[in-house]
């Protein structure tokens, strides 16, 4: 069994039941996430080992975290306590043409005062085979930065395949690293690129194009400027209101442009979770299948996505599979 080793924040999620605005509701729900913990929890019940690296509170809110890890199948043994809260973020679902939106509470959290030092990378990729960060975790504090890069190091060292999101977020960046630099730092690193134009752009000063030869000039660039990274996936989305997306996957993978159907998701469940729903179809695919298969599934993952509650990408392989083969309806199996 393939095992993939995720690094970031897990984050409680709070929000008002239904479509409510915070100010309308006395009543919450919550649910756990976290990018990188999403596409752990997502990879485990495709099938793959996985593990998590993190840290939490010491108290029952920590515990409760871990134990909704454990539930779905991830491994939970190199999570790191802490005298700091956990992270949260308060979520207000938006319908039509109201936005949803996200205020976040993730300062001075348990992840972003983990010690590095307190990491065993060596013991953590035993017999690990795929690596997965993104630019959320850099971005929180010099601490996870440090911890991320000899994560990296290490993982190099190893031979281990290591995917990048660079996920550029401007709030998030608030001490002495510059973003862009820390970023390309840490992408020349690894060797699978998750992102387009738009993260091409950030990070190396350019205009490229949304386009077909704008995201393959853009790719052949990063390529360029990167060279360990060797194949670049991305996801580009239609919004027609809040709850009516299609989407479609692309990819370069060195000497192959390639793009899937569109996807129309017309009645969206839930919408966060859905880019880290397509990066762990995309880890599982590239680990089982060939290239154009990894991005067949990971669109098809991200689509089902949205009609998942909570985080997490809660659905099974055959589930993704049967979507690809066509079976659109939504007729309940029996």
């Amino acid at each position: 069994m393939e095992k993939v080793v995720t690094f970031g924040e897990v984050l409680m999620r709070i929000a008002p039941l239904g479509n409510k605005k915070l100010k309308q509701s006395n009543q919450l729900e919550y649910y756990f996430g976290g990018t990188e913990a999403n596409v752990a929890i997502s990879l485990s019940q495709l099938g793959n080992a996985t593990q998590h690296v993190t840290a939490i509170s010491n108290d029952f809110v920590g515990d409760a975290a871990k134990s909704y890890l454990q539930k779905f199948g991830v491994d939970t043994s190199a999570i790191l306590d802490s005298k700091h809260p956990l992270g949260l973020y308060f979520l207000e679902v938006g319908a039509v043409m109201r936005s949803s939106t996200i205020a976040y509470n993730r300062s001075q959290t348990a992840f972003s005062n983990i010690d590095p030092k307190e990491i065993d990378w060596h013991k953590i990729f035993e017999n690990c085979t795929w690596f997965h960060w993104t630019g959320i975790t850099p971005a929180l504090s010099y601490n996870t930065y440090q911890a991320l890069k000899e994560a990296l190091k290490i993982a190099n060292e190893k031979g281990i395949t290591i995917s990048a999101d660079p996920a550029y977020r401007s709030n998030l960046w608030n001490y002495e690293k510059n973003a862009f630099e820390t970023l390309n730092e840490l992408v020349s690193m690894s060797n699978i690129f998750i992102g387009g134009p738009n993260e091409i752009n950030e990070l190396l000063t350019t205009t490229f194009a949304h386009t077909k030869e704008g995201f393959v000039a853009g790719s052949k660039l990063l390529i360029n400027e990167h060279p360990a990274i060797k194949k670049v996936f991305d996801k580009t989305r239609i919004s027609i209101n809040a709850n009516w997306h299609k989407i479609r996957a692309r990819m370069w993978n060195g000497s192959e442009y390639a793009q899937t159907d569109e996807l129309e998701i017309t009645h969206i469940i839930d919408r966060i979770g859905t880019g880290d729903a397509y990066a762990a179809g995309l880890i599982h695919g590239l680990l089982h299948y060939d290239d154009i298969m990894a991005l067949e599934f990971a669109n098809a993952a991200c689509a089902i996505k949205h009609t998942i509650e909570g985080d997490a990408n809660l659905v099974t392989e055959k589930e993704i599979l049967n979507m690809i083969q066509g079976n659109l309806s939504g007729r309940i199996v029996r």
